[in-house]
């Protein structure tokens, strides 16, 4: 049986957040750069909310714009962002 869109749950959703974020700290800490260097070369002024959406704090996400935006920074494929690892194993490599 097909599963509607509708009956997605807020758990997958927030799982798939938790996903995206966990790859984005992996690809950034894996060429060392920090939250602050990150957050201004993506043009957000506020170190604070970086991390909020880094880390999934007050309810806080990266949206479509700054995943884009990632993946350029980063030097990463965007779908590597988003792809949830299998058996939870995370290795994001920059493209080179």
């Amino acid at each position: 049986m097909k599963k509607e869109l509708s009956d997605i749950s807020e758990t997958e959703i927030n799982e798939f957040y938790k996903t995206i974020s966990k790859n984005v700290k992996e690809a950034r800490s894996a060429i060392k750069m920090s939250q602050l260097e990150l957050s201004l070369k993506l043009g957000i002024k506020s170190i604070a909310f970086y991390s909020n959406c880094e880390n999934l704090r007050y309810k806080k996400h990266f949206n479509l714009e700054h995943i884009y935006k990632i993946s350029k920074a980063l030097d990463v494929d965007i779908c590597e962002l988003i792809k949830k690892p299998p058996n939870n194993s995370h290795t994001i490599n920059p493209k080179i």
